[in-house]
C-alpha cells in the first residue's frame, strides 16, 4: 500500500483544491457587507456627519457668512443673559422632564398590571403619543388661558378656591367723588366722619361693574332714624338713564345687600352689621361716636385663578403638558419589563411577609432599572431638543422665560434679526451636552451585550 504525496499528485497530474476565498467577521465576503452598507452610509453622512462639520465651520462666521470671526460667536452667547436663561432652563428641563415621565408611568405600569380594564387605560395614556407636537401645544395653549371661562385649569383652580373662599359680592365698587368717605390702597372704605345716634349714616358707592348686581335687587330705602340705634344705609348711587342728585338715594338706585358693615373707634371694632336687602342696617348704640367701615372683602377683585403661563410658572406648566403626552410612552416601555420579571421572586417576597410597598422598592424597581435607564436616557435626550412645545404655549411676554437652548436656536436662526453664526455656535454647544447622555447610553449597552 503506497501513500499519496503532496508532490506525487503534483506530479501526476491531480488538481489543487482551489485557495479558501476571504471572509469577513460575520462569514460575509466584504465588498458584499460594504455594498449593503453604503447607502446607509452614505444617508449618514449627508444627514448627520455633514451638517455636525459644516455647523462647526459655520460657527466661526459672521452672520452673513463671509466673515471668520473665530470664536467670537461664543463669547457673544456667553456674555447674553438670554442665552443663560435658556442654558438654566434646558438644564431644569433634562432633570424634571425625563423623571417625572418615567416615574408616572412606572406608577401606571405598576397599577394598571392589576386591573381588570389595564389595557383600555394603557390606550388612553399613550394617545397623545399620537397628537403631535403643535397640536398638543395649542390644546394646552387654551387649558392655561387666564380667563377662567377659557381655560380648564383655571376653571377647575377657581371652583375649588370658591368652594372654600366666598367671593365679594360688589368687586371694584367705591365711594362717589363727593361722598364723605374716603378709599385706602387695599380697597377699604371708612367713613370721615363719626356717627351718632338718631341721624342716618348714607353710604353711597358707585363703579359697581354692570351685571354685578342681580336683576331683581331691590330699590334702595332711607334708613329710619332711631335714638338708640346707628342706622343708615348702603346703596348703589347710580339710576339708569342718569339724573338725580349725588349722596340722595333717588328712585330706581338699587340697594348693595349684603354688604358688611364695621364701626371702628379707637382702632378697634365695636359693632358689625349687614345690610339688608333694602340695603339699610342697624348698629347698636355702642357704636355712638365710632367711624363706619367697609371692609376691603366687599370690594375685592373676583379671584381669576393663576397665571400659569406667568413669568415664574410658565416652565413648569410646559413641562407638564410634555409629561402628559410622554408618560405613555415610559409606560410602554416599562410594562414590556415588567412583563419580564420573574413572577416568583415577587410571590416568594410576599410570603415572607413583605408589604408591597417593599415588593415594590426593593424588588420590582431594581429588576426594572435598566428599562428604566433606557426610558430616562431617551426622555433626556428628547427634552433637550424640546422647541416647539415651548414656541406655542409661552406667550410673546413670557417667551424668554420660558427659553430653551433648541428655541434659541431657532430664533437665533429664524427670527427677526437672523444670525446663522451664533445660531451654529448654539447647534454646537446643544451638540456638546448631548454627547455625554449618548457615551453614557453606549456604554450601558454594551453591557448589557456582555451580559
Amino acid at each position: 500500500m503506497t501513500t499519496a504525496t503532496r508532490e506525487g499528485a503534483a506530479a501526476t497530474g491531480a488538481p489543487s483544491p482551489p485557495p479558501a476565498r476571504k471572509r469577513g467577521v460575520l462569514g460575509t465576503r466584504p465588498w458584499l457587507a460594504a455594498s449593503f452598507l453604503l447607502p446607509a452610509l452614505v444617508l449618514l453622512g449627508a444627514l448627520v456627519v455633514y451638517p455636525i462639520i459644516y455647523s462647526i465651520y459655520r460657527s466661526l462666521f459672521d452672520a452673513a457668512g463671509s466673515g471668520f470671526v473665530g470664536l467670537d460667536n461664543y463669547v457673544q452667547l456667553f456674555t447674553d443673559d438670554g442665552f443663560f436663561t435658556s442654558v438654566q432652563n434646558s438644564v431644569i428641563w433634562a432633570i424634571v422632564a425625563p423623571v417625572a415621565a418615567t416615574a408616572l408611568g412606572l406608577i401606571y405600569a405598576v397599577l394598571t398590571e392589576r386591573m381588570r380594564w389595564g389595557t383600555a387605560f394603557k390606550l388612553v395614556v399613550f394617545m397623545p403619543m399620537a397628537i403631535s407636537m403643535l397640536a398638543a401645544g395649542i390644546i394646552f395653549r387654551l387649558v392655561y388661558e387666564q380667563d377662567p371661562s377659557r381655560g380648564v385649569a383655571n376653571a377647575v383652580w377657581v371652583g375649588v378656591h370658591d368652594t372654600f373662599s366666598e367671593s365679594s359680592a360688589y368687586p371694584g365698587a367705591r365711594p362717589g367723588p363727593t361722598a364723605d368717605l374716603s378709599q385706602a390702597k387695599d380697597g377699604t372704605v371708612t367713613g370721615k366722619s363719626a356717627v351718632r345716634a338718631g341721624d342716618p349714616a348714607n353710604i353711597p358707592l358707585v363703579g359697581v361693574r354692570a351685571g354685578t348686581i342681580p336683576a331683581d335687587a331691590s330699590d334702595a330705602k332711607p334708613a329710619q332714624p332711631d335714638g338708640d340705634k346707628i342706622t343708615g344705609t348702603v346703596w348703589l348711587d347710580f339710576a339708569k338713564g342718569g339724573g338725580g342728585q349725588p349722596n340722595v338715594i333717588d328712585k330706581g338706585e338699587k340697594a348693595l345687600a349684603g354688604v358688611e358693615v364695621e364701626a371702628v373707634k379707637d382702632g378697634k371694632v365695636v359693632a358689625t352689621a349687614k345690610a339688608g336687602e333694602d340695603g339699610t342696617f342697624s348698629l347698636p348704640a355702642t357704636a355712638e361716636g365710632a367711624k363706619l367701615r367697609l371692609p376691603a372683602a366687599n370690594f375685592a377683585e373676583q379671584y381669576n385663578g393663576v397665571n400659569w403661563l406667568g413669568p415664574s410658572l410658565v416652565t413648569p406648566s410646559i413641562i407638564a403638558s410634555y409629561v402628559w403626552m410622554w408618560a405613555g410612552f415610559a409606560m410602554v416601555l416599562i410594562a414590556a419589563g415588567l412583563a419580564g420579571v420573574p413572577r416568583e421572586l415577587l410571590e416568594a417576597a410576599r410570603m415572607d411577609g413583605a408589604s408591597e410597598w417593599q415588593v415594590f422598592r426593593k424588588i420590582t424597581v431594581p429588576l426594572l432599572a435598566p428599562v428604566l435607564s433606557v426610558v430616562l436616557v431617551t426622555l433626556m435626550i428628547n427634552v433637550l431638543k424640546i422647541f416647539d412645545l415651548v414656541y406655542i404655549i409661552a406667550p410673546g411676554p413670557t417667551q424668554a422665560d420660558a427659553n430653551v437652548l433648541a428655541l434659541q436656536l431657532y430664533l437665533s436662526a429664524f427670527g427677526g434679526d437672523p444670525d446663522h453664526g451664533v445660531a451654529s455656535a448654539i447647534a454646537v454647544l446643544l451638540l456638546l451636552l448631548v454627547v455625554p447622555v449618548m457615551v453614557v447610553n453606549i456604554r450601558r449597552i454594551r453591557r448589557e451585550r456582555r451580559r
